[in-house]
């Protein structure tokens, strides 16, 4: 049994852990095929790019659902409950814990359709409340490509809102490029 929820809600979005089961593969990949649209834009500052197949996209799939299993991290499938985009595929939100460490790296892709909606701080929120309260972790945090300009403010508004600090940017073992952290200390 995970130590993640299976499903998770906030007033505006409804997360889902992604495994085998819970998402056609075939409906991710219709947002991250090569010619889905603004994958480009989409993907430009993310560590991977677009899914080549379908089977690319299953094989996404199974290995999240094992990670779920085992508790060693999970992706969730973010869709709006409401509005014109209510039930449709937003994107995923990532939750990847250290739990030596007790710590939780928080990732999220959105489709462009859902850019400026403020669905990444009420995501932003609910991680939150995964890492402190549910999991006892003691930080979040969160990198981000330093070219990435939307990121930066909104990573500075989770932590004007939410508490926190910024550290200067440093060099990540998974990218040459350079990334910006902020994370937040958990009150106990």
């Amino acid at each position: 049994m995970s130590l993640f929820p299976a499903t998770m809600e906030t007033d505006r979005l409804r997360f889902e852990a992604i495994r085998p089961g819970s998402l056609d593969p075939v409906e991710m990949y219709e947002h991250v095929r090569p010619d889905a649209p603004a994958i480009d834009e989409v993907t430009r500052y993310l560590r991977w790019g677009p899914h080549p197949t379908p089977k690319a996209t299953a094989e996404f799939v199974a290995r999240a659902g094992e990670a779920y299993e085992a508790s060693e991290d999970v992706h969730y499938t973010v869709r709006p409950t409401e509005g014109d985009l209510a039930g449709e595929f937003l994107g995923t939100a990532g939750f990847h814990p250290d739990w030596d460490r007790e710590v939780a790296t928080l990732g999220v892709w959105f489709r462009e359709v859902a850019w400026g909606n403020g669905y990444s701080g009420e995501r932003a929120a609910r991680m939150l409340e995964l890492a402190f309260e549910r999991l006892d972790l003691a930080y979040v945090k969160i990198d981000h490509d330093a070219r990435n300009e939307r990121s930066r403010r909104a990573i500075e508004k989770y932590v004007e809102r939410f508490g926190g600090r910024k550290e200067e940017p440093c060099a990540t073992a998974r990218s040459r490029r350079t990334a910006s952290r902020t994370t937040r200390s958990a009150t106990r």
